[in-house]
């Protein structure tokens, strides 16, 4: 199986990606012990072209990133914006908008840190407004759909700055990938 992990976190003082990285570098030590890895940190910079061909070898794409007012940062949106190339990754169809998908069979996840914490999602009192973590992304997932890719449920660490916890994070990431991707654990 073919693996490209991401790393979309983009550094500013209040936030520098120490949380992300340790996430992105544990994902890659555990996939490189029995698969094909590929790697993109990309604030580091990155060839489109490159980019696309990462994405067309992979079977699965897991995206680490931080969630800067409710999406990814803006370089990672970049990303998106450069790297989804139509006659690459998509083309129009003449039947229904959005099936014009050349990217069918691959799958991805987004890895995610919040600094919200987990009781102010799935609950309309609340700030998100009953809003779960999918509902929330939901343009980044149509980002994938219109590329015929097919979603694993996101992973999501809350609470990051206000109460951080690395191993339960790790542990609960661990549970997340024997759950929704168990064939690469």
């Amino acid at each position: 199986m073919n693996i490209l992990v991401i790393n979309g976190h983009e550094h500013y003082n209040h936030s520098k990606g120490d949380l992300n990285q340790t996430l992105f570098n544990y994902m890659v030590e555990k996939f490189t012990r029995k698969y094909q890895i590929q790697t993109t940190v990309i604030q580091d910079g990155y060839g489109v072209k490159e980019e696309q061909e990462k994405v067309k070898w992979s079977d699965i794409v897991i995206y680490q990133t931080p969630i800067y007012c409710y999406s990814v940062p803006a370089l990672f949106k970049k990303y998106f914006d450069t790297v989804h190339e139509y006659g690459v990754f998509f083309e129009g169809s003449p039947g229904d908008y959005g099936t014009g998908g050349l990217l069918h069979g691959k799958r991805y996840m987004f890895s995610t840190t919040w600094n919200a914490p987990r009781s102010a999602f799935n609950d309309p009192s609340k700030f998100f407004e009953g809003r779960n973590v999918e509902e929330i992304l939901f343009h980044l997932h149509l980002i994938h759909k219109y590329t015929g890719m097919k979603s694993i449920e996101t992973f999501a660490c809350f609470n990051v700055k206000k109460a951080p916890d690395l191993e339960h994070y790790k542990n609960e990431l661990d549970a997340h990938i024997n759950r929704f991707i168990p064939e690469i654990t």
